[in-house]
């Protein structure tokens, strides 16, 4: 099983976007520590059964092959704020904690897509570059560009 935390897991493009999100944070003085980077599908199917069929409270609406992990195209990241992961990241008035609005913005900036901003299932940790491909073309064998 895999679940990776490595940059260079991610395709090239989009681990150089990781690194000029990770830079930009660091210039806006917020550390990111990233949480995971491609799983592959035994790894997503664990995670999936969380809250389904194993204890806890869903993390994921993504089974295997179903995730943008699985295509080394997704990453998932977290502030880090005087040495510990800053995982609240809402106000009580429903905005961004600052250091989230940082990595949002600076993700926003290198291009990627944040899953804070979908209709459903919103996941503030979580950016992707997917080139436009679907999930049903990345299935299907077509590569990002």
């Amino acid at each position: 099983m895999i679940n990776s935390r490595k940059l260079e897991d991610l395709l090239p493009k989009v681990k150089g976007m990781a690194e000029k999100h990770i830079a930009i944070c660091e210039e806006k003085k917020v550390d990111l520590l990233v949480t995971s980077t491609f799983r592959d599908f035994e790894a997503q199917a664990a995670l999936y059964a969380i809250g389904r069929t194993k204890p806890g409270h869903i993390v994921t609406n993504a089974d295997a092959g179903h995730s943008f992990h699985n295509y080394h195209c997704a990453y998932d990241v977290v502030p880090i704020v005087s040495g510990k992961p800053l995982w609240k990241d809402r106000m009580p008035d429903g905005t961004l904690v600052p250091e989230w609005q940082i990595v949002v913005d600076a993700g926003k900036e290198c291009g990627l897509e944040w899953a804070g901003d979908w209709k459903s299932f919103k996941e503030e940790a979580h950016f992707q570059y997917t080139g436009g491909k679907t999930i049903a073309q990345l299935q299907s064998g077509q590569e990002i560009v």
